[in-house]
């Protein structure tokens, strides 16, 4: 038999073999590398456009936000409006009342008795007046009390002065409805 020597050749393969496994295991590390990069990049390229999403959401929220303070100023300036529309045509509506206030005091005012003051606190009017008798105090107080125009009149004082009583009555305001009114 032949001697041959194979530790050259086993010593050749094991350094090839060698080689080979720190080659694979440069490349596995370097394509292992390669992977985690690619997916951190991945990654932040996600959160990026998420992050970009979430700005623009944010920046339409606040137009939004805007918008919604607009339409909540024009609906107090709207309420504020409102507010002086229906002073203005109450106003308007109680002119006429007033008028007819002042006729109904005319009417329901008997002979022997005059008016002096006549004041208006709220819904409430003030006489301050002068009469003849004390019945005709009474009669005024009747007259008012049947009037569709005022409410149950209250007498605060009755003095006599020379031949003449003076008296302080109050009476409050009343509406009547539109069918009362017309009569």
């Amino acid at each position: 038999m032949a001697r041959i020597n194979l530790r050259p050749w086993r010593e050749e393969r094991n350094a090839q073999l060698q080689k080979r496994f720190i080659t694979n295991l440069v490349v596995a590390a370097v394509l292992g590398a390669l992977t985690v990069f690619g997916i951190s990049y991945f990654y932040d390229m996600q959160m990026e456009r998420q992050q970009a999403r979430n700005d623009y959401v944010r920046a339409e929220i606040k137009k939004l936000d805007r918008k919604i303070a607009e339409i909540q100023e024009l609906r107090r300036k709207r309420e504020r409006l409102l507010e002086r529309l229906n002073a203005i045509q109450e106003l308007q509506g109680n002119r006429p009342v007033i008028v007819r206030n002042f006729d109904e005091l005319v009417r329901v005012l008997p002979d022997g008795l005059y008016y002096q003051a006549l004041t208006r606190r709220g819904d409430r009017i003030n006489i301050d007046g002068l009469a003849e008798i004390n019945n005709d105090v009474s009669m005024l107080m009747r007259n008012l009390d049947g009037s569709i125009w005022f409410g149950e009149p209250s007498l605060s004082r009755v003095v006599s002065a020379n031949a003449m009583r003076r008296f302080d009555l109050s009476v409050p305001l009343t509406k009547p409805k539109a069918e009362e009114a017309g009569q």
